[in-house]
């Protein structure tokens, strides 16, 4: 956990927000009983994120040792940690799963793809309906931090036009599909009363 270490001030002494000396009997006491509820729990926050992320770790590292020991029974050998898991309890009452999410994004071929498309729409103009127009402008359409909607992108070549210059845009976006990073995700669940599994959040924002 990234945290940023407060500097100590001498006694009868607080930093404020601009990193001034202050003399604690300035200090309205309002002010004084903000920044002890604050500090404590942010505290306990931190405390409490600590154990969750060395939980979490623990829990991915008997879930990989299970995997293998498992695989071995067999005589194969795992390649690596890639790949979805899950395990459920006997008696099928818990049951937890492991899942690698790929973060994609693309390079300078979504441009390409992109020019190429909109020669598509520009000889389609008379014939194409506006709803696929619609659906492949707002494909192409940044969100407020600039990030493009990567699951419309790609839900484009599930779209069945026989066009060469489609089918070449196509192929630019497969082309242009980067993996940046990939994440690791550990989830918990319990079944209720009507066979349903339901995931116990490790989350306090949602609870």
């Amino acid at each position: 956990m990234n945290t940023t270490e407060q500097p100590t001030a001498p006694a009868g002494f607080r930093y404020n927000a601009q990193g001034h000396l202050i003399p604690v009997d300035q200090i309205k006491e309002i002010d004084l009983a903000r920044d002890e509820i604050v500090n404590e729990l942010l505290d306990k926050a931190q405390s409490i994120g600590a154990q969750v992320a060395a939980f979490k770790k623990e829990a991915l590292e008997s879930i990989q040792a299970f995997a293998e020991l498992s695989a071995e029974r067999y005589g194969a050998r795992l390649g690596g940690k890639k790949g979805n898991i899950t395990l459920t309890s006997f008696d099928g009452h818990y049951q937890l799963v492991r899942s690698i999410a790929d973060r994609i994004t693309f390079d300078e071929r979504l441009q390409a793809a992109k020019s190429l498309i909109d020669e598509c729409l520009k000889d389609w103009t008379k014939d194409a309906r506006s709803e696929i127009q619609t659906l492949i402008h707002s494909a192409f359409e940044a969100d407020k931090k600039g990030n493009l909607a990567t699951h419309k992108i790609l839900g484009l070549r599930t779209i069945k036009i026989d066009d060469p210059k489609w089918l070449k845009a196509m192929e630019a976006i497969s082309d242009a599909i980067t993996v940046s990073s990939t994440k690791t995700y550990v989830r918990f669940y319990v079944r209720n009363d009507s066979g349903q599994y339901t995931q116990i959040s490790l989350d306090p924002t949602e609870l």
